[in-house]
């Protein structure tokens, strides 16, 4: 190759760019008159209503979660003793025995008598005031969601599946069961 059949270049010895003519295509194949393709785009009206459709979502979502938030808040203030009025239930197990240790008619234990029950009514007062509710299914008919069978007894008195006697009360805050009553439950005679 000879020195003429070189192009000329610049000093800093790139290449000059040299003007594309008309009628003349780019190297790429791309015709640099034509109009670039456009993708279709939705239109502004398409754009907007999936824009009011995402914010109806978004705000029924906050609308859930915020319902949420308030029913978990509401059960966390209902059900915060749950724990604390169980540990307390066999203090007032512990009283009524006291109470029914005590015989009714010794004159002696009169005093403490009255202080035992009047402990035990403040008390009960004081847990049914935070929702802590007995229960003393005596004469009822089983529940199981409720009550703990200890025993069965058969008793041609009552009818099958009742409850006889109460070992020890079951308790509920709000509605919801902290302790199950012990109970014995009748059954038919055989």
């Amino acid at each position: 190759m000879s020195n003429d059949d070189k192009q000329p270049q610049d000093d800093n010895g790139e290449l000059p760019e040299t003007p594309i003519e008309e009628g003349e295509q780019q190297a790429d194949g791309a015709d640099p008159q034509a109009e670039p393709e456009q993708a279709a785009e939705p239109s502004v009206d398409d754009q907007l209503q999936d824009s009011r459709e995402q914010v109806l979502r978004i705000q029924a979502e906050m609308q859930n979660v915020r319902r949420r938030a308030e029913r978990d808040v509401a059960n966390a203030h209902k059900f915060a003793l749950e724990k604390f009025a169980g540990e307390l239930l066999p203090v007032v197990d512990n009283l009524e025995r006291a109470l029914a240790a005590i015989a009714v008619d010794d004159e002696s234990q009169t005093a403490v008598r009255e202080g035992l029950e009047l402990t035990l009514k403040s008390f009960v007062d004081v847990l049914s005031k935070f929702g802590v509710e007995a229960v003393n299914p005596v004469g009822e008919p089983f529940d199981p969601e409720f009550a703990q069978a200890m025993a069965q007894v058969p008793n041609p008195e009552m009818e099958p599946n009742t409850v006889m006697e109460v070992f020890q009360k079951g308790y509920t805050l709000s509605g919801r069961l902290v302790r199950p009553a012990m109970v014995v439950v009748s059954k038919a005679a055989e």
